[in-house]
Parts: C-alpha cells; structure tokens; sequence
C-alpha cells in the first residue's frame, strides 16, 4: 500500500464519516476493504483504489465507509452505563415526564446489542412502566449492519457475550446454530440509517442518549460538533452517556458529569440532574 492511496482513502473515510485514521491503521485499512475488493472482483487493494479514482461509484464508496466504520458491539456492554440507565435515569425522568413518554436514541447502534440490552430492561420493568410510551431509536450510517441489527439474530458466541443466561432464555430462539431475539423485543426498536455528521433535528428530541466508543475515532472538530447537535437534541434534564475512553473535557462546555457518577451527562445549562435512587450493587442487572 502506498502512502498516495492510504491518504486517498483516510480523506474519503474523514469526508463521508468522520473517522480518522492514523498511519498505524494501514493494516487495518487494507483488512477490512480487501473483502470490499474482491466484492468488485478486484485482486488487491490497489485495484480497489483505482477503481475510485477513475469511476468515483458511490456504491463502491458507501461499501467502504461501511467496511470501515463497522464496529464492534455486545449486550450490556460495561454493564455499568445500563445499572445506571434502570437505577438513576429511568426513575428520575419517570417522575418528571406527566406525559408518560421517553426517547432514548442509541446514536451508534451497530449491530443492535445496545438497542436490545435497553429493550430487555424496559421489558423487565414491564409492570412499573405500565401506561408509558418509551421509545428507542438506533442509527448507524451502515444500511448491511442496520439490517442485521432489524433481524436480530446472533452467533452463539454474539448471543452469550455480556448477555445474562436468564434473558437468553426468557428473549431469545435457537435457530439453527444461532440466536433470535424475539419479536417483542425487536419490536420495541426502531432502526434509522443516519450519519452523524450530518444535522440530527429530524430525528427529533431525546431524553437520553447513548453515544458511546464512538467519538474516539473522530478528531477534536468532529467531536465537538456531534456533542453540541447532541445538546440541541436534549431537554434540560436529559442524560448522555459516552463511552469509558470518552469525556466532554476540552471538546464542549454543553455538558457536565452527573455527580457521583462516570460516563453519565446532563446539559450545562440545565443543571444536571440528581440521582432519583441509590444505585443497587455492581452487577445487580444481571441477577
């Protein structure tokens, strides 16, 4: 690979998606796109760039970002940000909301364990949400991992990665050799194709967001915009969680961690809000 076309390739990725790349990553540059390459049935990487500069097809290019912007997910991941979610966020904005009504946007939703992580908990507070109308939209600019996600079906080692056996049983189907999530659960969740660098007020007002392991691949300026159209989104007592490499520090003065806890905002002006209820013990979820 030569440094003309990894750069060629890093400014599409940085123009389409925000990711940066940093001159390490050309292994993985080549990795991921040889799969696109031989899509095309291109012999190399090479080929594959020349291919771009000569047609500039936007179905080759979108096949690239996609290649690489693809990222890696599983249930609860952390575990943490989803104690969290049920114990502090959930009962706090339950008793601010008389319109029995929450938005909850998974603003990288990859594959759909954060969807369906969040689905499962609501389903098991089925008795205590009674009457309410909670809402979870996952967006990711990849339309192939977006369909996965829709199907909800997961290799078993997908399947038993971070998810507790108990909601394997309780929400899944063996098909074959796999795992389907079942259509209550899949249900509960609605999938948008959505960049986000572009303007997200069409999606509408959230009352918690998830924007987690995400920002790390985009650069100062990148990040700061997505935080700032994130804080258009939120009403003043919305929560935000990033990912456990991620802050707000340096980056935007729109938000500011929740007292007493790590990777949770609330909005700046806002005031963020306090905890509701004090958080049950570490891994109380998966009991």
């Amino acid at each position: 690979m030569t440094v003309t076309d990894f750069d060629f390739i890093c400014q599409i990725l940085k123009q389409r998606s925000g990711l940066v790349l940093g001159n390490d990553k050309a292994y993985l540059l080549e990795s991921r796109l040889l799969p696109v390459a031989r899509k095309y049935k291109l012999a190399s990487f090479e080929d594959l760039v020349r291919l771009i500069r000569v047609k500039s097809d936007e179905t080759v290019i979108k096949d690239v970002v996609e290649a690489m912007t693809t990222n890696e997910s599983f249930f609860f991941r952390d575990t943490k940000p989803f104690d969290q979610f049920k114990q502090i966020c959930l009962p706090t904005l339950m008793a601010a909301r008389p319109n029995k009504t929450i938005r909850i946007w998974s603003a990288a939703a990859s594959s759909g364990q954060e969807c369906y992580s969040l689905a499962m908990i609501l389903s098991e507070m089925a008795a205590q949400l009674a009457g309410w109308k909670i809402e979870i939209l996952g967006t990711d600019l990849s339309t192939e991992i977006l369909d996965r996600a829709k199907e909800g079906i997961y290799s078993q080692f997908e399947a038993q990665r971070g998810l507790p056996i108990n909601l394997l049983v309780k929400y899944f189907t063996q098909v074959g050799d796999r795992w389907q999530i079942t259509p209550k659960i899949r249900g509960m969740v609605q999938y948008k194709e959505f960049n986000l660098l572009n303007d997200p007020r069409p999606l509408g007002k959230f009352d918690v967001v998830f924007c987690r392991n995400v920002l790390i691949y985009f650069d100062q300026p990148t990040k700061s915009k997505i935080l700032n159209n994130v804080a258009g989104l939120m009403p003043n007592d919305g929560y935000l969680f990033l990912g456990g490499a991620e802050t707000v520090l340096g980056i935007t003065d729109k938000f500011q961690l929740l007292a007493g806890q790590r990777g949770v905002y609330g909005l700046t002006a806002g005031q963020a809000p306090a905890p509701a209820a004090k958080p049950a013990a570490p891994g109380a979820l998966r009991a």
